[in-house]
């Protein structure tokens, strides 16, 4: 069964490389060439952090993922404020949200930004059936993978909404720590008493709730509060499905986080009653 899913998720993987190429080279799309550097991109810091950090890579693949991941994190998430920023500085608040300005206009930036992160999804779903680093007959972070990467890529293709993609990815803030906790931990760094492990809890909470949850809800509320501005077609259903996606899994994530959570306190409490012993 494995080999069918990871057959199944590397034909659609090389579908949507082949979409890429012919809208790039048949139809001059040159400005999705930012797709292709972002994928190049991550995949060459996948192999420096091999080559450096061979300790831990040689041993643990997912380790190399996981830094890639937070990389990749990190960068989204310095875009995406650089474009917010610079969009607020010069237009202010008021006109920034319009309708018209999510749906059909593109912000300075921003469609750079989008392309370059769904180069990286793309780079990370091979990384990950190269590495075989998913589990089960449906591999939740393949089939995420595989969403955005149709759902960025279209509205790339149309050149609509690239504004409402931008903003759901500030929860990339979130991310970042979600990746530098399991960073951390296969280093080694478990202390849940450390000042550092609990800082880097407390902002992975207060992200999460922030720049994840309050984000998406927010997004999905301006969606339905402007579905009449909408026109027919399938630019409206989909960020529904997209949106109403995003908060679903923002609901396992926020009971898988919560897990960990007492997981680790458990630990230590644990430890803590066999070294009093």
């Amino acid at each position: 069964m494995g080999n069918k899913v990871g057959t199944f998720f590397s034909a659609t993987l090389l579908l949507w490389l082949l979409s890429v190429l012919f809208q790039t080279l048949f139809n001059h799309r040159t400005d999705l060439l930012s797709i292709i550097a972002g994928s190049l991109f991550y995949q060459t810091s996948n192999f420096l952090i091999r080559l450096f950090f061979s300790t831990h890579a040689n041993s643990n693949p997912l380790f190399v993922n996981t830094s890639v991941s937070l990389l990749h994190s990190s960068i989204t998430s310095v875009s995406v404020i650089f474009v917010l920023f610079r969009q607020l500085v010069s237009h202010g608040l008021s006109g920034m949200f319009d309708h018209s300005q999510l749906v059909e206009g593109t912000w300075p930036w921003a469609f750079e930004a989008l392309c370059f992160s769904c180069g990286y999804f793309a780079y990370d779903q091979w990384d990950m059936l190269h590495h075989h680093l998913y589990n089960g007959w449906i591999p939740s972070i393949l089939v995420h993978h595989l969403v955005l990467l149709i759902c960025f890529t279209l509205a790339l293709y149309r050149n609509v909404t690239i504004n409402y993609l931008i903003l759901t990815l500030i929860c990339e803030l979130h991310s970042i720590f979600l990746h530098v906790r399991k960073v951390r931990r296969m280093v080694g760094i478990r202390d849940r008493k450390s000042i550092i492990v609990q800082l880097e809890w407390l902002l992975n909470w207060g992200t999460f709730f922030v720049a994840r949850v309050a984000s998406h809800i927010l997004i999905t509320v301006k969606l339905i509060k402007d579905a009449h501005k909408f026109e027919r077609g399938i630019v409206l259903p989909l960020a529904l499905c997209g949106m109403a996606g995003m908060n679903i899994l923002n609901i396992g994530l926020g009971m898988d986080l919560f897990k960990a959570f007492k997981r680790e306190r458990k630990t230590q409490q644990s430890n803590k009653h066999h070294h009093g012993e």
